[in-house]
């Protein structure tokens, strides 16, 4: 990692340091900042995803290609968007990012969006897997699983009105705790009895290469959903010390400590597991541990699936808000939502209307659909993102940059020809999501003029 430093900065300060971020302290550290990143990233997809993957793909080798490439994809975009986070250290991370480098209209499509369907749908979804692995110890239905997946986001949505350290402190625990049992199931598919190498055969796909390019990006598609979630510590960049140092190494570290757990949970399923069985299971991980550990196998799964789940919703829960509060300070989302607590200076106002819809999405039973839209919205805009990068290089020159991008602009380039390819096939095989991820995000136009209109100012 290089840092630089220029002498001027030119970009419009907008609700920086001196402005109306000072109502949110700098406390987060490095550690804080990379156990938000890599615990958000960290919730269900690996427990998941692995048979999802095999079943596209019939060799250990292209399976473990797909989660490295999966993973050094994810790494570019983080990256890339690190120059961004470091030279403009402000609450709401990709919301700053397009409004600087496309316009107001941009930034606030992207705020809409993430609040109507990319973040809320997410938190749903998670609450609901945390629901359902919980009734692995406590039996319940669907009606008491909605329950206690809406009494969760409540939950930790009073822990982070409450400050950002407590918050932080239950993301660096639990963070640290699904790292370890991740670790020690990897361990343990090696060390205890059950396994064979002889179940990596085939190491090399026997199909024609013509006929993996669908296959692979199926596989690649799920692999990075797993991924999802590099991004979210520039959300917080308004609270995080020395910015221009801390966001770039927490994005590159956490992405790093995933990419490695994942491949090696990975490389214990395939011990263990014979591809044909893993690419036949719904629940690859616990089946893998019921080898392994007996009988203690599916409650020890369970209970890191509840860990993993719990920890990953903290982390957006802690951090999302931060992209309304930051519209609302300039006027184009409801007022409300940049009130600010006196006491524990936490965006208090975003953290409530967010924990209201996401939980009105679990109980209407809607944020399964929602999240399929999610993966496209959500591409668009990292694609956008990266693309800021290379824009804002040639548009302010003199800007002070504290990091650079690593391998620029190869880097960037090849995430952002990734993601249009994944648009692109997201359009092809699915156009009805496409369609409708693209009705969410229009929806917005009238929204940002409306409220445009009511701040007085028209752009």
């Amino acid at each position: 990692m290089i840092l630089r430093s220029e002498a001027t900065n030119n970009l419009d300060p907008g609700p920086g340091p001196q402005g109306a971020e000072k109502e949110l302290p700098r406390e987060l550290s490095l550690l804080d900042s990379t156990m938000i990143n890599a615990g958000s990233m960290i919730g269900s997809g690996i427990f998941i995803v692995p048979a999802t993957i095999a079943l596209q793909l019939h060799s250990s080798v292209a399976v473990l290609a797909v989660w490295v490439v999966g993973g050094i994809v994810s790494l570019f975009g983080a990256l890339s968007v690190a120059e961004l986070g470091a030279m403009m250290p402000r609450a709401g991370g990709m919301y700053v990012y397009l409004r600087e480098a496309y316009g107001p209209l941009w930034g606030f499509l992207y705020g809409w969006t993430a609040f109507a369907c990319i973040n809320t749908a997410s938190i749903a979804a998670i609450a609901a897997t945390f629901a359902l692995y919980l009734s692995y110890f406590f039996p319940m239905g669907p009606a008491g699983r909605a329950v206690v997946a809406v009494a969760s986001i409540v939950f930790l949505t009073i822990v982070n009105c409450f400050g950002i350290r407590l918050g932080a402190l239950v993301q660096n625990g639990f963070t640290l705790l699904k790292i370890g049992s991740l670790v020690l199931l990897a361990i343990l598919s090696f060390v205890l009895s059950g396994g064979s190498f002889a179940n990596f055969s085939p190491l090399l796909p026997v199909e024609p290469l013509s006929s993996l390019a669908g296959p692979l990006m199926l596989a690649m598609i799920a692999a990075l959903f797993s991924y999802d979630g590099w991004i979210e510590i520039t959300y917080v960049a308004g609270e995080v010390k020395q910015p221009g140092r801390t966001i770039p190494r927490a994005l590159f570290l956490s992405t790093v400590i995933v990419i490695g757990l994942y491949v090696a949970v990975t490389c214990g399923l395939l011990y263990v597991l014979p591809l044909s069985k893993m690419a036949g299971s719904s629940m690859v991980v616990s089946d893998a541990a019921v080898t392994f550990l007996g009988s203690w196998g599916a409650a020890a799964v369970s209970l890191a699936v509840i860990i993993s789940t719990f920890g990953a919703n903290n982390g957006f829960i802690f951090t999302c808000p931060r992209i309304y509060y930051a519209m609302a300070k300039e006027g184009i989302f409801f007022n409300w939502l940049a009130n600010i607590s006196p006491k524990y200076r936490t965006p208090i106002g975003s953290l409530i209307a967010q924990a209201v819809l996401a939980s009105v999405l679990v109980l209407s039973g809607t944020f399964d659909q929602l999240a399929t839209y999610v993966v496209f919205a959500s591409w668009v805009f990292y694609a956008m993102s990266v693309v800021a990068v290379i824009r804002l290089r040639r548009s302010r020159p003199s800007a002070d940059r504290p990091y650079r991008t690593w391998g620029y602009p190869v880097t960037p380039v090849l995430f952002v020809l990734f993601s249009l390819y994944l648009v692109a096939e997201t359009v092809i095989e699915d156009p009805r999501d496409a369609a409708v991820g693209t009705a969410i995000i229009l929806a917005g136009i009238p929204l940002y003029y409306y409220w445009r209109r009511r701040a007085g100012r028209f752009l």
